[in-house]
């Protein structure tokens, strides 16, 4: 995608250039991730991204506010994929993990939210972030509801943060473990949260 800027096309679109700054980031982790980095990755030379982001830093704040956005923008192109809505919360679970499909990726990306701890500036996306994974959660566990996939009565706000922090933690344990894919440890543990909430024999969980 070719953009213009000050009267200037520009080859290489931002998104894309995230998306690599993404790609490098859970390939060598923070001590790795440079702008020369990035740049080998959509073949620029760093000039053109310090033009674009100012710094390192810089792209790293551009970075969490992308990443912000898509976590707004997924559910719903992934809701529109599946016929049930637990079956869109597996594959919507399993896509915002997607990136962390070995344990080193885990680690590295694991120590990049460290840093968006500590740091105000990346705090802020990295918050915006997981609330509005909180709300898609929240959204698809009461659709769930109403059409039967979930018991009558359901705390959906409740579930919900168990559901996130389930997703979380067995991230971790998997990286620990090293026992199977991710995906897998992933559907295996939101069954294991899901299935009191659910009628006696309905299972809503996709496996695609």
């Amino acid at each position: 995608m070719e953009v213009t800027v000050a009267g200037r096309p520009r080859g290489v679109d931002d998104a894309v250039i995230l998306r690599a700054a993404a790609e490098v980031m859970g390939r060598v982790g923070p001590a790795g991730l440079t702008l020369a980095a990035v740049a080998r990755e959509v073949g620029l030379v760093p000039g053109t991204l310090i033009q674009r982001f100012g710094s390192k830093s810089g792209l790293l704040v551009a970075l969490a506010e992308q990443s912000a956005k898509d976590a707004d923008a997924l559910p719903e192109r992934v809701r529109a994929e599946h016929e049930t809505a637990l079956g869109a919360l597996a594959a919507l679970v399993v896509r915002w993990l997607a990136p962390m499909d070995t344990p080193e990726r885990f680690a590295n990306h694991l120590a990049f939210l460290c840093t968006d701890l500590a740091d105000p500036q990346l705090y802020e996306p990295a918050l915006a972030a997981h609330l509005a994974q909180r709300r898609a959660i929240e959204s698809l566990l009461a659709e769930a509801v109403a059409a039967g996939e979930l018991n009558a009565g359901t705390n959906v706000a409740v579930l919900a943060g168990s559901v996130q922090a389930i997703t979380a933690g067995a991230g971790l344990v998997w990286a620990l473990e090293r026992r199977g894919a991710l995906a897998q440890r992933l559907r295996h543990e939101l069954r294991a949260v899901l299935t009191p909430h659910m009628p006696p024999g309905h299972d809503d969980l996709e496996q695609s």
